[in-house]
């Protein structure tokens, strides 16, 4: 059973401010919640094959292709600011 000291360990751990009332409902929800883990492994799945995704996705794959790369004044002309033929960007630190 999932206590409302955990609720607010995890809280705490997320940086959430909750209040009691909070604490008290997450708390329920998430003893309800592994309750049902309980008891949906008591399923016996040993004759079902893993599913990773329920759609069958593929990716799709492009060849790479070298292309010619756009003239720098173009891209320097487009740039919010430029220094010396280069794009100038804020330092970020």
């Amino acid at each position: 059973m999932i206590t409302k000291e955990v609720v607010e360990h995890i809280a705490w751990l997320a940086r959430l401010k909750l209040s009691e009332e909070e604490k008290e409902k997450f708390a329920r929800q998430l003893s309800k919640i592994i309750d049902y883990f309980n008891v949906i492994s008591k399923v016996d799945t040993s004759n079902i094959e893993p599913t990773f995704h329920v759609l069958e996705l593929y990716n799709v794959f492009r060849e790479d292709k070298e292309v010619e790369s756009l003239p720098q004044e173009i891209v320097v002309r487009s740039a919010h600011e430029s220094e010396d033929g280069f794009i100038k960007a804020p330092k970020i630190i």
